[in-house]
């Protein structure tokens, strides 16, 4: 019984490894070299106008359209998940893909946000 209630803590604490990630067919998964490429040092601004920004150093913050915004760290997995660590308790993993011309942003939800445009912070 110990034993699943360990694996069961694990799986919840582990969300980037459980999440099915929604693929399409047409889904090209970043390398991690890639999505360093793709955040490091960059503010991806999404069709709803919301920006991510990932600093070199690891802070992040997501502006939303409103002008809110919420900050916290982030790192880039071996297999090129990014989890984020938000200042509240908060916290997420994404899978960045190419889906043939355009880069989109998928989240452990399944959820899937086109990139609009990336550029230096």
């Amino acid at each position: 019984m110990k034993f699943l209630m360990s694996l069961a803590a694990l799986c919840v604490a582990m969300p980037a490894f459980a999440a099915d990630w929604a693929l399409r067919e047409t889904d090209r998964v970043l390398t991690r070299d890639e999505v360093e490429t793709l955040t490091t040092g960059q503010t991806i601004v999404f069709y709803d106008d919301g920006q991510s920004r990932y600093a070199a150093g690891g802070s992040y913050s997501y502006t939303y359209a409103s002008g809110e915004a919420a900050f916290g760290s982030y790192r880039i997995a071996e297999d090129g998940t990014v989890c984020i660590q938000y200042r509240n308790g908060f916290g997420r993993c994404d899978r960045y893909v190419q889906s043939g011309t355009r880069f989109v942003l998928l989240t452990q939800d399944g959820l899937r946000f086109p990139i609009r445009s990336t550029g230096k912070n």
